[in-house]
């Protein structure tokens, strides 16, 4: 029998303190699991690009060459590069495209890329949404093309499988929110579900997004409805 000197009393705060812990580390949010990893991610100005304009600017036949994956199997960044001329005659060089090609071309701006190249009021879009969205003039080794349209200011956005949907009991095309703490924490409050069953939980803004926040400084983000 234990003396009462190896007696340890825990009062009952703690105690209830303890099982909750346990039990939000065994269940994660909402009771149904684990809460899946969330990564965010900064996604710089690009151009996505389609066959016919990829023959035009580099060339009849040729093909993107992988540089390095990203984050999103299938998804790659590409050693090709082009120029973009704005509205008011001003460029932005080396504008990377990423791969695989689309069935149409696109160029994805931040806010201060678009106001650099004189595009004071470009439309905030989902990538592939482009109609009636200004165009630009693209400059490759081979050729020019003029698009029609098809530049944007990409929307923050969050990519995940249908498991990770349920998780949260969202589906595609909802709207969700994103906390990023630390020192310039703030909460983006229009994140748009984008649901595919080969997605990878990811969250991305574009680099003024970024830098706003401070996403560099701080691993502290949760994903909420």
């Amino acid at each position: 029998m234990a003396s009462a000197a190896n007696t340890v009393s825990i009062d009952r705060a703690t105690v209830e303190r303890i099982v909750r812990e346990v039990a939000l580390e065994y269940l994660g949010h909402g009771g149904k699991g684990p809460a899946p990893s969330l990564t965010v991610q900064t996604s710089s100005r690009h151009m996505h690009v389609s066959r016919e304009d990829m023959d035009v600017l580099f060339g009849p036949g040729s093909e993107l060459t992988v540089d390095r994956p990203l984050f999103q199997e299938g998804n790659y960044a590409a050693k090709e590069m082009v120029t973009i001329v704005g509205p008011r005659s001003r460029i932005i060089s080396n504008l990377r495209i990423l791969g695989p090609m689309r069935k149409q071309s696109q160029v994805e701006l931040a806010f201060t890329d678009a106001i650099m190249l004189g595009f004071n009021d470009l439309p905030v879009r989902l990538s592939g949404d482009i109609k009636g969205t200004p165009g630009a003039v693209i400059i490759g080794p081979k050729g020019v093309v003029e698009l029609k349209e098809g530049v944007i200011r990409a929307a923050i956005h969050v990519h995940m499988s249908d498991k990770e949907a349920a998780h949260f009991g969202v589906k595609h095309g909802d709207m969700m929110k994103l906390r990023v703490g630390g020192p310039s924490g703030v909460t983006f409050n229009r994140v748009h579900v984008r649901v595919d069953p080969t997605y990878r939980l990811n969250v991305h803004m574009d680099t003024d997004e970024a830098n706003a926040c401070g996403l560099h400084l701080t691993k502290d983000v949760e994903l909420f409805k």
